[in-house]
């Protein structure tokens, strides 16, 4: 299973509030840091918001926020939150257009990729996976335009 870039984005965002939490992160500076369209990113914030794994306030000392700690965050759920209109393949989604599906056995293992796909997601929190906080503060700190390129 792949992930769209609108997910990745997403996933993006949340390494970045919990690695600096409880810091308030205007989408504008997210996008800045990843070098991503700020228009995208604040679509990608709005699904976030509405899945409840983010809070957004507005104004001068508004930004995204983690709605609760990180080690109660699921990537798992994140995941489907964002893509619950995707199914791996067409005849999983409603309106098939498939003419096998009647006799197809396909369905069962794509099924059971999927189903491992998400436990294997299920397993970890985003605590888990921001573990490495220092090293991912470092990279996701904005760089000084004068200072020297990092070394690739």
């Amino acid at each position: 299973m792949q992930l769209d870039k609108f997910t990745d984005y997403a996933l993006r965002v949340l390494v970045i509030l919990a690695v600096r939490a409880p810091e308030r992160l205007p989408t504008s500076a997210i996008a800045k840091i990843y070098d991503l369209s700020e228009h995208h990113l604040s679509k990608v914030a709005t699904a976030l918001v509405r899945g409840g794994f983010v809070t957004s306030e507005r104004g001068r000392s508004g930004g995204l926020l983690l709605s609760r700690s990180a080690d109660q965050i699921n990537i798992g759920d994140v995941v489907r939150s964002l893509k619950s209109d995707d199914p791996v393949v067409e005849c999983f989604g409603s309106g098939s257009s498939c003419c096998i599906v009647p006799a197809c056995g396909l369905r069962t293992p794509l099924q059971q990729a999927q189903d491992a796909f998400f436990a294997a997601l299920d397993a970890y929190s985003l605590a888990d996976v921001t573990q490495q906080h220092s090293a991912l503060a470092a990279l996701l700190t904005p760089q000084d335009p004068l200072a020297p390129a990092r070394p690739d």
